[in-house]
């Protein structure tokens, strides 16, 4: 019981501040959002998946001794400034597929609900990759063994282009039976853009086998999918679900095939960052995975860049 109560202590001890703040923000909101009636959600979904961000970075910190805060607050920053007009592209391509609306927009003119709306979107970066950094800290991941080297080559790129232009007509012209396309078009679009650019890429991992910042990304993006979709079950504003075809065995407001769409729009998201900081800042200040020391020791090549 001693050690157990010391092992409390120093736990305590060793949280960061911006933990502390990032609880507060948490528990005091998800308690206003869920327990007021009326319109609230519009002010209160950003303190929350602000202090959902700020707590998963505290996490980070407490188990890797850095963090995407701790390392540069002023990119941190970054990462909601470019997150609002990525998720903007999403809501573009849903003006076609019709698959979700907002209950609840009726109440807003255009204007203030763009502005209100851009504020939540832009915690949607951080909240993700930050999840994906600790999801990366989980013992089960760092022991995945390099598997498929997909390397970025001219045949790789161009065929990855065309498949993904090809999935975003098929998209726009049939979106009834294309609209999970959505999800791994842009992906399919940009993720040459960038290698062409010389930004980020995650074929920095895959070309060395490591497909393991894939992964960090899938679990973060699937851990952010189940508090957005509970957080948003007893909100209002709300957004509420029309898919065709798969609309059963709901979680939430989410159909349980739909948080399949989770995984690959945790790559689009990357993508669309590297794109947008590509002409904004410089190659070493932009999103990755960290290397461990132990990874740096056997040569990965992604420990040596950036």
């Amino acid at each position: 019981m001693r050690k157990l109560v010391q092992r409390v202590n120093r736990a305590i001890q060793s949280w960061p501040a911006h933990g502390w703040l990032g609880l507060g923000l948490v528990t005091t909101f998800w308690i206003l959002n869920w327990s007021l009636s009326g319109l609230r959600t519009h002010w209160g979904f950003f303190p929350l998946w602000l202090g959902y961000s700020l707590t998963v970075d505290a996490l980070v910190l407490t188990r890797k001794g850095h963090s995407l805060l701790s390392r540069s607050p002023a990119y941190y920053l970054g990462l909601f400034l470019i997150s609002a007009p990525a998720w903007w592209l999403f809501e573009l391509i849903n003006l076609r597929t019709q698959n979700w609306m907002y209950d609840g927009r009726q109440w807003f003119a255009d204007f203030h609900y763009a502005v209100l709306a851009s504020i939540s979107f832009s915690t949607v970066m951080p909240a993700v990759f930050g999840t994906a950094e600790l999801a990366s800290t989980f013992t089960w991941l760092k022991r995945v063994r390099r598997g498929l080297r997909l390397t970025p080559t001219p045949t790789t790129t161009l065929a990855f282009l065309t498949a993904g232009c090809l999935m975003l007509v098929l998209l726009l012209i049939w979106p009834i039976y294309f609209f999970p396309l959505a999800w791994i078009s842009v992906y399919f679009i940009l993720a040459p853009l960038n290698i062409w650019l010389k930004n980020r890429s995650l074929t920095e991992y895959t070309a060395w086998g490591d497909w393991r910042p894939v992964l960090a990304l899938w679990v973060g993006c699937l851990v952010c999918g189940f508090f957005w979709e509970m957080w948003n079950l007893h909100s209002y504003p709300k957004w509420v679900y029309y898919v065709p075809f798969v609309d059963f065995w709901r979680i939430f407001e989410m159909p349980l095939l739909g948080y399949g769409g989770y995984l690959p729009f945790s790559l689009e998201l990357f993508a669309l960052y590297h794109l947008i900081a590509g002409f904004l800042l410089p190659r070493k200040a932009q999103y990755y995975l960290h290397i461990s020391p132990e990874e740096r020791r056997i040569g990965h090549p992604a420990a040596h860049r950036g």
